[in-house]
C-alpha cells in the first residue's frame, strides 16, 4: 500500500505535462509572476552561497534557471543539475548550462554523501513520493550538507482571498494562452493546493532525517523557503 503522500502514477504524468511546455516553460513563469521568480532564486542562491559548498545539486532543475543563478552566486562550485524530462533538460543545455544529468529524484544516479548542497525548486511538489524523494536527497547529501526547497504555498488572509481566484482561474487561463497547455496550470493550482507549507513541511523535512528545518515565506506567503541540514552521521 503507498504510503502518504505517495501517489504511483503521478511520475510518468508529470514529465508527459512538462514536455510538452518546455519551450514556452521560461516565458510562462516570468509572465505570470510578474517577474518575481527571479527575486525568489536569487535569494535562493545566497542562502546557499552562504555554505561555500563545493558541490551542489539543482534537483529538478528543468530549464536550469535555478542552476544558472546558483553558478553566479557560487562561481568556484560546481553545480549539477538534474531532471528526469529529456525536453526540459534540452531547454537547459540549449541555454548553455553544462554538467546536466537525467535522473528521477526517487532514484538519483549519484553516490552516498556526493553534495554539499542540493536546491529542489518546484519540483518537490511533482514527486510521486515526498518523503522518499526527500529521503533520497538526504542520501546524496553529506553529513551536514544544506537541503533547500522553495516552493509555493498558500498565503495567510488577506492575501489568500485574492490568490485562490488568480491561481484557479486567471492564471490557468493566461497560461493556457502563452502555452496551449491550460490543464498543466489546472493542475498547478491544485498541487498547491494540498503541497504542505509552513511547520507542515518543516515536519515533513525532518520526518527524512534532516535536522535544523525552518521556513521563510516570500512575497506574502506565495513562495517558501525551507532550509535544513542532513543529520550528521552517528559516531
Amino acid at each position: 500500500m503507498p504510503a502518504p503522500h505517495d501517489d504511483p502514477g503521478k511520475g510518468e504524468a508529470v514529465r508527459g505535462m512538462f514536455a510538452t511546455i518546455a519551450r514556452r516553460y521560461d516565458l510562462a513563469n516570468h509572465l505570470l509572476s510578474g517577474g518575481l521568480d527571479f527575486f525568489w532564486r536569487r535569494h535562493t542562491a545566497r542562502a546557499v552561497q552562504a555554505l561555500r559548498p563545493v558541490r551542489i545539486l539543482d534537483l529538478a532543475t528543468g530549464s536550469g534557471d535555478l542552476a544558472f543563478t546558483l553558478r553566479a552566486a557560487c562561481p568556484g562550485s560546481l553545480v549539477v543539475g538534474a531532471d528526469f524530462c529529456p525536453p526540459m533538460l534540452a531547454e537547459a543545455r540549449r541555454k548553455g548550462m553544462r554538467d546536466l544529468v537525467a535522473g528521477d529524484g526517487l532514484r538519483l544516479p549519484f553516490a552516498t554523501g556526493t553534495f554539499d548542497a542540493l536546491t529542489v525548486a518546484f519540483g518537490l511538489r511533482n514527486m510521486a513520493s515526498w518523503p522518499a524523494a526527500l529521503a533520497e536527497m538526504g542520501r546524496v547529501l553529506r553529513p551536514g550538507g544544506g537541503l533547500f526547497v522553495l516552493d509555493f504555498s498558500v498565503p495567510p488572509p488577506p492575501l489568500r482571498w485574492l490568490y485562490r481566484p488568480y491561481l484557479h482561474h486567471v492564471l490557468p487561463r493566461l497560461a493556457g494562452l502563452l502555452t496551449g497547455e491550460k490543464a498543466a496550470y489546472d493542475y498547478l493550482g491544485d498541487s498547491i493546493e494540498v503541497f504542505p507549507n509552513g511547520s507542515a513541511m518543516c515536519r515533513l523535512i525532518e520526518s527524512a532525517g534532516f535536522t535544523a528545518a525552518c521556513a521563510t515565506p516570500m512575497t506574502g506567503g506565495i513562495v517558501s523557503l525551507y532550509a535544513a541540514q542532513r543529520a550528521p552521521t552517528s559516531s
